[in-house]
């Protein structure tokens, strides 16, 4: 009985948590779920890039591409619900490039999403890496809420009165 009383409230609190979630999602038309966001990541880097004299997408010997790279730091760009992905990066570029990491974390909603933020603050005192957030702010949108960047998904109307159905490609192998 004791068991079931510490259950309940669990329970009856599961769509309040669920409903509080700060992210929107959407499904995609393949039918995967993903949080939706108005704008591109590649605006907000482009924007903060631009007034900081950086240099965008600057390729490293491996490969891997820093999404801003300045006179004294190698930057990650990533909205909040990556939070966590974009550290590795950071520090990885740094490495990379001899420059000082950061992140910048797009913050949609930065209400909710502020204390995405503050942990990779928090994590940035501890390991010594600078943070910082953009918000919708730094893109100035128009009256429409469409950005500068003509190639942001906010200028793209979703169409799907000329999408064919593609039929099942058969796989024609044996498994051994």
């Amino acid at each position: 009985m004791r068991n079931k009383l510490f259950f309940i409230p669990i329970l009856l609190s599961i769509p309040l948590i669920a409903f509080s979630y700060p992210f929107t999602y959407e499904t995609c038309d393949l039918g995967w779920k993903h949080v939706h966001h108005d704008h591109n990541e590649e605006s907000y880097q482009q924007a903060w890039c631009k007034a900081h004299n950086g240099i965008m997408e600057y390729e490293n010997e491996d490969f891997t591409r820093v999404d801003c790279l300045t006179k004294t730091h190698a930057v990650e760009f990533d909205f909040a619900n990556k939070w966590h992905e974009s550290i590795g990066q950071a520090l990885h570029y740094s490495i990379m490039t001899g420059k000082k990491p950061m992140v910048v974390l797009i913050l949609d909603e930065p209400k909710t999403q502020m204390v995405y933020y503050k942990r990779v603050q928090r994590l940035g005192k501890k390991y010594k890496f600078d943070t910082k957030y953009v918000t919708d702010d730094i893109l100035h949108l128009n009256d429409s809420r469409h950005c500068f960047n003509p190639k942001c998904k906010c200028h793209k109307q979703k169409d799907t009165s000329n999408l064919q159905q593609m039929p099942m490609q058969q796989n024609n192998y044996t498994v051994v």
